[in-house]
This record gives C-alpha cells, structure tokens and sequence, in this order.
C-alpha cells in the first residue's frame, strides 16, 4: 500500500498538461458548447464549428434519457409547480417537498435509503470524512484504502481524510493487498469505483467476501452502473448485493449517466446512517437541496425506470457494445459495460486522431494526464442506447483505419 501524503502536486500535473489542454483546446476537443438534437446528434454553436451536427460519444447518457420527453416534461413540471428553482439556504433548514417525494421514489425502487445531492462530487464530500470519522463504525477510526483507479471525485478527498485517520492506496482492483490489509488492521474502509470510468469494474463478489470475513465497510462509487443493470435498474454493484445494504456498505451513484437526469445519491443502510449524513455531511448542513429542475427530471426518469422502455433500451445498448467490439477488439472486449478505451499513448497523437474523427463528425473524448497516467493518451468511446447502428459503424471503423495508418 503506497502512501497518501503528500497527496496532490498541483504545480507539477499543470506544467505537464496544460499544454496537451492547450492544443486540444486550439483543435476544437474540449469546451465545446452546443445544444441536443436527435439521438446523439449535437448541434455546435460556438467559434468555427457553429453550425455543423456531430455525433456525439462523449456524453455517459447510456439509455438516452438525457433528452427524453419525459424527463424534459418532469423538469419542466416542477419548475411550474413551485414557481421557483432554488432555495438558498442549507437542506438542514428547507428542503423542496418534491425532494422529498423523489427520496422516497428512488428508497422504493433500489430497495435502500436514499439521499439525493446536486451532484456526486458532494456526495462523496460529505460521505468520506464520515466514514473516516468513525461514527459509521461504532467509533472506530477505519484505515482509509483508496483503489488507484478511484475516480477523482473520490481520490480529492484523501488530504481531508487523512487528518482524521490513516489514508493509502492500493493497485487497482488488488484484492490480495486488500486482504492483506484487512489481516493486519483493526479495521478497513475500501473505496473504489462500481463501473470505472476508463473502463472495468469491480470485483464485487470477492469484494463481498472480504466484508463477510473481515467486517470491512465497502464506500463504491457506482456513477457508470447506474440503471444498466438489476431489475429496477438499481445498478452494478446493488444489483449484486443479496437482501439489504446493510450497515457496512454504501453506494454512490449519478442521477446524470445512465438515468438521465442531473444530480447525485448515497443508497444507505441504516437509519443511523441517515440521520448522521441528513445532520453533518457538507451538502446538508452548508448547502442547497438539488435544483427543482433536476428533481422533477430525476422524477420523470424513474417513472421510466417502472416502464417496459428501460428494458428496450438496455437490450440496444449491449446490442451496440457487441457490434461496436466485432468491429474494433479493445481491452473491454467482452464486457458488458458500456465504456471502451483505445490507448494512442502520445499526447499529440491522441488528440490528432480526435481532430480527425470530428471532422468527420464524429466526436469523442480525447483522453490524457491526469485523465489517466502519462504517456497512456487515447479515445473513450461511451456507447448508448440512443447510437444507431450506422453511427456504431462508423466510429469504430473510423479509430480502425486511424490505428491502422498509424
């Protein structure tokens, strides 16, 4: 396990990146600004690009609930109703009865208490100091165990963490090192993604394992599985938990991926969970309840969540992920996950074969550090529900003959 402080050198990630950010910038790749259209279809309006339609696989909208009418007419529907979008006063003073009903919802459908956040990011700040503070643990301070492929939402709170309670890092998904650590420690909190972001998983069977063995608390941060799998779409990783979430386990999720909408979540366990997360995490005590706009979308997707239509759409998606990997072999091939990275290496490279996918109207993520570590640029590739086959086609064809002239 490698340790954690210092945690961050700032000076030193900008001085090797900022010109990589640069030149994508100047290319057209990032900050880009322009409106939804059909299917993926984007519409750029800004600098030279304005006017032109590309088609889009960046965004992590896996079923294409993003601009549903349903979710649209549910934002528009709250707004209207309350004749406001924001309170500006802590959740610990106001909260939005519609937040509350969109609570209740979401309990209902993942079969755990949930708590929604205007985004992840403040859910995982709330959560981690916490979990690190022992009060989830019957006052035991657990030694916080990051995964090295945790996303940056999670890792940015190591520093905070670290002044409360031991803080390391171990390989990705090191399920040996794990152990290990749980052997040697009066106890562990693991933290690490659901569904990674650059694609892969978690072990959550042997994650499991281990809590049953050694009593571990599990904090997984399940953004990409949301909706793509479980019968309610309750996600990767809750879909996998037998009965309960039990009082050692907690799941963050995104109300902005795969369902849809805008914001975050926690799924807790127990009701002393939640009394302690409604009293003292951040986006509680010192921060607004999610917009009107974002519950009222949140509202209308779970109303799909209960429909026939879900499933239609999660059948189309792995239907592209099939066709997307015959085409052009990753090192996803074969999952059933939504994400595929292709690694370049050079910088340069990487963000030349961005530019030449968008000039044939097809835009992806240009990857690199700190994105991922340096040298290992490439293209992420998010496939959904809402790609027709034509478009599938095209993009993986598209990286194949890049690759190939390469």
């Amino acid at each position: 396990m490698s340790p954690t402080r210092p945690a961050r050198n700032t000076a030193a990630v900008i001085e090797y990146a900022e010109p990589h950010f640069r030149l994508a910038r100047e290319r057209g790749l990032i900050d880009v600004y322009g409106r939804s259209a059909d299917g993926r279809t984007i519409l750029l309006e800004k600098d030279d690009h304005a006017g032109r339609s590309v088609v889009d696989f960046v965004r992590c909208s896996y079923l294409g609930f993003d601009n549903h009418p349903s979710v649209i007419a549910g934002a528009v529907a709250a707004v209207e109703q309350y004749g406001s979008l924001h309170w500006s006063c802590a959740r610990t003073r106001l909260n939005f009865g519609l937040i509350g009903d969109l609570e209740e919802d979401l309990s209902d459908l993942f079969d755990a208490k949930v708590i929604t956040y205007s985004s992840l990011l403040a859910a995982n700040m709330g959560a981690l100091p916490l979990i690190a503070s022992g009060h989830l643990t019957g006052g035991r301070k657990p030694l916080m165990v990051f995964d090295q492929f945790a996303h940056a939402t999670l890792a940015f709170h190591k520093p905070v963490v670290a002044e409360q309670t031991r803080v390391g890092t171990i390989p990705h998904n090191g399920l040996e090192e794990l152990e290990r650590l749980c052997q040697e420690n009066d106890l562990v909190a693991y933290i690490c993604d659901g569904v990674y972001s650059m694609g892969g998983a978690a072990p959550v069977d042997e994650l499991t394992r281990l809590q049953a063995r050694y009593g571990m608390f599990l904090y997984i941060d399940d953004a990409h599985g949301i909706s793509l799998f479980g019968q309610q779409g309750e996600g990767y990783v809750r879909s996998q938990l037998l009965g309960a979430v039990g009082d050692r386990t907690i799941i963050a999720a995104s109300l902005g991926k795969g369902f849809g909408a805008s914001g975050g979540l926690l799924m807790l366990g127990t009701a002393h969970q939640e009394n302690l997360f409604r009293s003292f995490a951040i986006a509680h005590a010192f921060s607004a309840s999610p917009n009107l706009a974002a519950v009222g979308a949140a509202l209308g997707s779970a109303r799909l969540h209960r429909t026939p239509e879900r499933d239609v759409r999660r059948r189309k998606l792995w239907d592209n992920v099939l066709l997307f990997d015959s085409i052009l072999p990753t090192a996803q091939k074969g999952e059933k996950l939504p994400i595929r990275v292709i690694q370049i290496g050079d910088e340069h490279k990487a963000i030349a074969a961005g530019r030449v996918l968008l000039e044939k109207g097809l835009y992806v993520s240009v990857v690199f550090f700190p994105t991922v570590a340096r040298g290992k640029a490439g293209l992420r590739i998010c496939l959904t529900a809402s790609h027709s086959d034509d478009e599938v086609r095209q993009v993986a064809q598209t990286v194949f003959e890049i690759l190939d002239r390469s």
